[in-house]
Formats: structure tokens, C-alpha cells, sequence
């Protein structure tokens, strides 16, 4: 029988993937469901991290915090990105199974495949060639949670779950014109070139890389959908020794096919330049799910629907956005 009152810790319950985590959750009864913001505990702090979990000992954790960004902030920052994502992913890991926590979700990102990974990329293609140089940084640190949650389950017997989300966007995003990532970039950027009629928008690249998006309302679903399959099915079905799962849309879209869907649902007029002399990144990243279909998941958000809900809560934060 499930207990609806177990007490549940969020790492990142403010960022969007947290807070949506944390919409499914109360959307499935849970109401024991414990977040601490930055003021409250650094999570790259070691000694702030274990007294936390000494003191509240949670039941069960979603790893949703992390430091992310799109390929300017990934360029720009590589040392923050490596460094506060490896430390915000031992310190947790570790004070979790110090402190008795046998479920644990880890949450991946798509660019821990290899560069040149075919497409779809399947979980069994990870470290098996170079990662894209971009984001290598940051990629290494979450090939390193993977690795830490397989390593406690190895060694102490523990549950510690991954899960690989594809490019996600949503409620919540992070809209900073050069620090966020292509959708909520994108959205600003045509809504405010809309309110102020210019004649066109300037996008990185030359719009021929393709792209896979998951809404994070579908990514939050998965996440408690993972969490949720007995420790024998999920074991018998990811190797080795229940390490990670890709969770993705099923499909793939060109990121000039995205400024004009974007463009249209933002109403801009004008035209969009594509500036070649910047960098693409890798040409295609594309996640295999057939394993958690498989399972029995499925994303229900198509594209278009899920940018007309993120457009709208652009502009519900947009005023203090631009502040």
C-alpha cells in the first residue's frame, strides 16, 4: 500500500523541474514534500548538506538540482558547471545513504551521449566515444551522478535511480536572453521583438541542428513513473545493475522548424536570420525510449501545445523578468 505521507525531499524544488515534480506529487495525493532554498542549504556545501539530512531524514529523493544553461553559458562558465554539479550530486548522494534514504532519483541530462551517438541515442551508447565539446564539462558531472548511483546500489544494496530527460522546456524556465536554453530563449526573444517591431530576430547557428523537447509536466510524470516501478522490474530491464533511462518525446524537430513555430505562437512578424558563423553544437540529439515505453510511459504533451502553455508563463513572469 502506498504511503501517501512519506516524507519526500525535492533538491531544486524552485527550479522547473522540481516544482513539476512537485505538481505530480500532490496531483497523486503525496503531502509530506520537503524543499530548502538556496539561503537555507547550499547543496554544495558537504557539511550544510549532511546536517540537513541528519536532521530531516527523508524518505525518498528527487536530485532535480543542478546548474544548467544552453551552449553560451555552457562555454562561458565550464568550471562552475563541472564543479557545482559534481558537488551538489556527491554531497546528496552520499548524506542520502548515510542517513538511511533507500529510494533516490537522479536526474540526467541527454548530453552525456557521445557526439557522434547514431539516432536515436540508446542508453547502452553511454561512454562509448567523446562527448560534445560545448558541454563536455557539465556532462562529465552527470555521467559522474550516474556512476554514484550505481556505485551505492552496487556496494550498499541501496535503490538509486537515473533518469536521462531530453531537452526539456515548460513552466518555470529559466527566460535569460543569453544564459537559458534554445525554447524560453527563443520565446523572449521573439515576444520582445514583437513589442517592440523589429524588424527581425538574430538566432545562433545555421537552424539545420535538430532537437528533441519534452514539456516538463511529461518529464515529472516519468520521473514518479520511474520511481514508482518495483526494484525488480526495473533492475531485470536496466543494466548494469539498474543504472539510467532515457526519457523523450519520440520524435525530433530542426531548430529552423522550432523559430517558426515559436515565431507564430508569439504573433512576430518579422523575419528570423540565422548567424552561421556561430556555433551549432551537435547536428542531432535524439533519445531513444523505447525501455520506458516499453514500461508503460508515454508522453502525452505534443510540441505546439506545450509552447503556447510555456509562452504563457513567460508572460505571466515577464514583468519581473525584465526587472
Amino acid at each position: 500500500m502506498t504511503d501517501f505521507n512519506q516524507k519526500i525531499y525535492i533538491a531544486g524544488h524552485q527550479g522547473m523541474v522540481g516544482s513539476a515534480i512537485i505538481r505530480a506529487l500532490k496531483k497523486q495525493g503525496y503531502s509530506n514534500i520537503i524543499g530548502r532554498t538556496y539561503k537555507e542549504l547550499n547543496l554544495t556545501n558537504q557539511a550544510e548538506v549532511n546536517q540537513f539530512f541528519k536532521e530531516v531524514k527523508p524518505d525518498q529523493v528527487y536530485l532535480a538540482a543542478a546548474k544548467v544553461g544552453g551552449i553560451y553559458a555552457n562555454n562561458t562558465y565550464p568550471a562552475e558547471f563541472i564543479y557545482d554539479n559534481l558537488m551538489v550530486e556527491a554531497n546528496v548522494i552520499h548524506a542520502a545513504w548515510v542517513n538511511g534514504v533507500q529510494k533516490l532519483l537522479f536526474l540526467g541530462s541527454s548530453c552525456i551521449y557521445p557526439k557522434e551517438a547514431s539516432q536515436p541515442m540508446r542508453e547502452d551508447t553511454l561512454l562509448t566515444g567523446k562527448l560534445e565539446s560545448t558541454n563536455e564539462p557539465y556532462a562529465i558531472a552527470k555521467i559522474a551522478g550516474i556512476k554514484l548511483c550505481e556505485s551505492y546500489n552496487r556496494q550498499y544494496g541501496v535503490d538509486y535511480r537515473s533518469v536521462m530527460p531530453t531537452n526539456l522546456y515548460g513552466s518555470g524556465d529559466n527566460y535569460h536572453p543569453e544564459n537559458s536554453h534554445v525554447i524560453p530563449a527563443l520565446i523572449r526573444r521573439f515576444h520582445e521583438a514583437k513589442e517592440s517591431n523589429a524588424k527581425s530576430v538574430n538566432i545562433w547557428g545555421s537552424g539545420k541542428p535538430r532537437r528533441e523537447f519534452l514539456c516538463v509536466d511529461d518529464m515529472a510524470e516519468a520521473s514518479l513513473f520511474v520511481m514508482h516501478l518495483d526494484k525488480l522490474t526495473y533492475n531485470s530491464n536496466i543494466n548494469p545493475m539498474g543504472s539510467h533511462i532515457n526519457v523523450g518525446f519520440g520524435s525530433d524537430i530542426s531548430i529552423l522548424e522550432l523559430a517558426n513555430l515559436i515565431k507564430n505562437i508569439t504573433g512576430f512578424n518579422g523575419d528570423i536570420l540565422f548567424d552561421a558563423s556561430k556555433p551549432d553544437g551537435t547536428f542531432q540529439k535524439w533519445m531513444n525510449s523505447e525501455l520506458i515505453n516499453q514500461l508503460g510511459w508515454h508522453a502525452k504533451i505534443d510540441l505546439e501545445q506545450g509552447l503556447m502553455k510555456a509562452y504563457d508563463d513567460f508572460k505571466n513572469h515577464y514583468q519581473v523578468l525584465r526587472k
